[in-house]
């Protein structure tokens, strides 16, 4: 990808660029084939901390465990946080790709998982670590501090790891928080909104209780298994019959476990559920559908015990500062150019943790999404259409062991949208709405 720049102010920041990308192309497939798990990233930490350390950053380690911060002041000025979270997904690869993942990981329960970035954060690191050298080798450029944040374990929510490793007191305090995720979108466009722009999430285990016996005499027994998947079954009419059709909500049972062999009933059943919301109502009314369903199927199947409900985690909704997030947007558009920066349509139900951070600081946060996928795969379709149609069926997205964007141009674009939505801050004589 080719960014035109010349008659822009972010020109002088993006100078010398395009000689990067071939060492940032390198250490993204490093990245690719060395995938960590939520809070087990010491590998992709010790790259990122000498990463920055070589370009001039002061850089802290174990930040929320794994987490790593760099801080490069530039003189008076705003304080902006750009952010990239680091941790990868229990997946197997499929991609087929010359650098893909081989790579297993022990996950919370003591289990043997493959693991692979199927999120995109090895792009997130790349990018953000492109923009850092960018950032130290142009401090002609721009003025003011900036705090790069390298997060851990987004999968499950490590932001308020960090700010309760004292973030707030051991750095800089930030004006404004960026942050950007690749997406499935056609590589060289961009999408956000004001107001909400990702869902709250969450995710509890729950754990149905039966009574165990032998295959050939169920009367004996108390099945869990026909628990869970009356469960299950019931649990699809929630948003279906609950929630309005003008709201969002989603309810997914994402693991079913129970039983060892075919012939026992076990005498448990265990279910991982997870949750999504756009406003408080619809969770409490989600959140409480779940709980009344779970209790009545375990009554109504004869359960000995009630079922225990065990939290794993929760995201709240991502929201853009309307003020920041037209900042943001102009300066991309400026940058890109016009058709090129879309406004969302609507609230993605995909989950960040991303606004913990703007939220503790009790500043602005934008959060935007940039494409990252083969231009080709959208042959014929107009990319403002994707808004109200969706992806199509053969573009694997996030999580999925297909995912895989483009490095050659989403790397530039990554890294140029991460610097265009810090300009306004950077490298302007005022700071935006002062």
């Amino acid at each position: 990808m080719t960014v035109e720049t010349a008659a822009t102010p972010l020109a002088p920041l993006l100078s010398g660029l395009d000689a990067r990308l071939p060492g940032l192309l390198a250490l993204y497939e490093d990245l690719h084939a060395h995938p960590e798990l939520s809070f087990q990233e010491f590998r992709t930490a010790g790259v990122v901390a000498g990463q920055l350390r070589a370009q001039g950053w002061e850089v802290t380690e174990g930040v929320g465990r794994t987490g790593v911060v760099g801080v490069l002041a530039n003189g008076p000025g705003p304080v902006v946080l750009l952010r990239a979270d680091m941790d990868a997904l229990p997946v197997k690869e499929e991609t087929g790709l010359p650098y893909a993942s081989t790579a297993t990981g022990t996950d919370p329960d003591g289990n043997e998982v493959p693991v692979m970035h199927a999120c995109g954060h090895d792009m997130h690191v790349t990018c953000l670590l492109g923009a850092t050298a960018q950032l130290a080798a142009h401090r002609e450029a721009w003025h003011g501090t900036v705090v790069a944040v390298f997060q851990p374990a987004e999968e499950v929510g490590g932001a308020p790891a960090m700010i309760e490793d004292g973030f707030l007191d051991r750095f800089p305090r930030a004006e404004v928080c960026l942050g950007q995720h690749v997406a499935p979108a056609p590589v060289g466009f961009v999408g956000t909104r004001p107001g909400p722009v990702m869902a709250a999430s969450d995710s509890f285990r729950v754990t149905l209780f039966g009574r165990g016996g032998h295959g050939s005499s169920p009367e004996t027994a108390v099945d869990p298994v026909v628990l869970a998947a009356a469960v299950v079954m019931r649990l699809q009419t929630v948003v279906s019959r609950e929630i309005g059709p003008a709201q969002t909500g989603v309810v997914t049972v994402g693991s079913l476990h129970a039983g060892t062999k075919e012939n026992i009933i076990p005498d448990s059943a265990e279910l991982w559920i997870n949750v999504r919301s756009t406003t408080p109502a619809v969770r409490d009314r989600i959140l409480a559908a779940v709980t009344r369903i779970v209790r009545a199927e375990a009554v109504a199947s004869g359960a000995p015990k009630e079922p225990e409900f065990t939290p794993l985690n929760s995201f709240p909704v991502t929201v853009n500062d309307a003020a920041a997030t037209a900042f943001v947007q102009e300066s991309l558009t400026e940058v890109l150019g016009e058709g090129r920066v879309f406004t969302l349509t609507q609230i993605i139900t995909g989950s960040e943790d991303f606004g913990t951070f703007g939220t503790a600081l009790g500043v602005p946060s934008v959060f935007w999404h940039f494409g990252g996928a083969d231009p080709a795969l959208y042959a014929g379709i107009d990319p403002a259409s994707l808004l109200e149609d969706g992806l199509p069926d053969t573009v694997p997205a996030n999580h999925s062991p297909h995912f895989a964007p483009v490095p050659g141009p989403t790397i530039p674009l990554g890294v140029t949208a991460l610097l265009a939505a810090a300009a306004p801050w950077l490298t302007r004589t005022t700071t935006p709405g002062a």
